[in-house]
């Protein structure tokens, strides 16, 4: 479990000082409905300080390292959730997503990362970092245990209003389908902009291999992208500031660096520009963001447009980065989206391909992902995970 889960009578930090000796008297709900499907939970695993930054690195409990190359990042800020299935301590994993957080280091690490919609899978339980973003999920080596997993943990949360109470559909029943017949979109706008060109290479290689299996592929325009990530980041500044102000800024020597300033700039996002962007995010919820897939089974583009940085670039306070600029659309909009690897990068670390489909339709986001998986063959383990 990403340590922002409660876990009744086990020490939970959510990668913090100030949590560090907080031992919850009750499980998160997605801790409790793992045991209750009989999952043997393992242990704690560590993550970006309260979720709030993409590389894991820490300063209180240690960094996390890739395992392709221990002088780089895993992505974050569920990096031990993915490093744990890539070196095979455990089957599947859970993490969290706000920005990219589980499809981010599922990229950087060559797994399967599934951010499930909106209220599929309840928060009670968890630490949040932006209530309206916040979607817990499972990361594992292959599709099929993504959507076992998926499956055990979604339903209704008596501990989250803002979880659906929806049936849960068969993730299984049509998962080997194949990728015949299989429409796929993708989007002209934004995703291929400021995109390494070897990470663009490998995708779209990957895209073409689906197409030569039997999959439909179509270039779509997407003109609302640019717009959704920006508002994205605008909610999770303000509402991760909120949650905060209790600690910060009075403690603020008990936070890291890193967060100390992402706290400190959040200040920058004013009142009217949250609303619009609450605004633009209860639109895309209501039908708007679907309206792009009309036509289309799953859209599909890079899961991360950059290489990864060493762990030392990611200890620099203010370093560029537009790591999420595609993965937290779906944050925003509240769609499915998965990040499944498809190939290397000149550095030798793993890319991702991200599908993404309608609103409640995961079940065509995994097919999508696993008729990806048939037609790539088995994925390599890295060699500290061999």
């Amino acid at each position: 479990m990403k340590d922002l889960f409660a876990t009744k009578g086990t020490r939970t930090t959510a990668g913090s000082r100030i949590l560090k000796d907080w031992i919850p008297e009750d499980d998160a709900t997605v801790v409790r409905k793992l045991r209750e499907a009989g999952a043997v939970l393992l242990g704690k695993l560590g993550l970006h300080e309260f979720a709030y930054g993409i590389s894991s690195v820490n300063p209180h409990f240690g960094d996390v390292r890739n395992p392709w190359d221990t002088t780089k990042i895993p992505g974050g800020s569920s990096g031990g959730s993915a490093v744990a299935v890539v070196v095979t301590e455990a089957y599947a994993t859970i993490g969290s997503d706000t920005g990219g957080s589980i499809r981010i280091p599922a990229s950087l690490c060559g797994c399967v990362g599934l951010k499930p919609t909106y209220g599929r899978v309840g928060l009670g339980g968890a630490v949040p970092l932006s209530w309206s973003l916040d979607h817990p999920g499972p990361l594992a080596r292959g599709v099929r245990a993504v959507a076992i997993v998926t499956t055990a943990i979604a339903g209704k949360d008596p501990g989250d209003p803002a979880s659906a109470d929806r049936p849960v559909p068969d993730m299984l029943g049509g998962i080997e389908r194949g990728a015949r017949g299989l429409r796929i979109g993708v989007p002209k706008e934004h995703v291929w902009d400021e995109c390494d060109p070897a990470i663009a290479t490998v995708v779209r290689a990957a895209i073409d291999a689906l197409a030569a299996a039997g999959a439909e592929v179509h270039e779509i325009a997407w003109p609302r992208a640019a717009e959704y990530a920006r508002a994205a980041s605008q909610v999770l500044a303000i509402e991760a500031r909120a949650y905060h102000m209790a600690a910060y800024p009075g403690r603020e020597a008990d936070y890291g660096p890193l967060i100390a300033a992402r706290l400190r700039s959040a200040g920058d996002v004013d009142a009217e520009t949250y609303a619009r962007a609450l605004r633009l995010l209860i639109e895309a919820r209501a039908g708007a963001a679907d309206e792009t897939v009309a036509g289309i089974d799953v859209l599909a583009m890079p899961t991360v447009p950059t290489r990864a940085w060493t762990i030392e670039q990611a200890k620099e306070i203010g370093r560029p980065s537009e790591w999420t600029r595609i993965t937290r659309i779906f944050d925003l909009t509240g769609q499915p989206a998965i990040s499944v690897p498809c190939g290397r990068d000149p550095d030798g670390l793993p890319v991702g391909l991200q599908l993404a489909g309608r609103l409640w339709d995961e079940a065509t986001v995994l097919r999508a992902a696993r008729a990806y998986e048939l037609v790539r063959g088995p994925f390599p383990l890295p060699p500290q995970g061999g």
